[in-house]
């Protein structure tokens, strides 16, 4: 059975609905975490460690990251979120959008 995966745009929000759009969210603030390790070396929690990050990005890119490959890494995951959001389709149920 296909996924029938899409973002959903309301007034003030965007639904991530099925799998793949779920995958996009969490990849897309996967990219926000390396991001702000690579310019300030902030951990987003305890558990999301750098090593647990790259290994994350790893498994998205198939690219194995050495501890300072963090921007490289979130770049990637970028380029992998922006090709999975041209991909899924979009409805837009806000007042006066149709």
């Amino acid at each position: 059975m296909p996924d029938k995966s899409y973002l959903e745009i309301s007034d003030g929000s965007t639904s991530f609905v099925g799998k793949d759009a779920v995958m996009l969210m969490r990849n897309t603030a996967l990219k926000v975490a390396l991001n702000s390790y690579a310019k300030h070396k902030l951990i987003m929690n305890r558990a999301w460690t750098l090593k647990a990050m790259l290994q994350a990005a790893t498994g998205v890119t198939g690219i194995k990251y050495k501890r300072s490959e963090a921007a490289k890494a979130a770049a990637d995951v970028g380029r992998w979120c922006d090709a999975m959001k041209a991909a899924l389709p979009v409805v837009d149920t806000r007042e006066g959008s149709q």
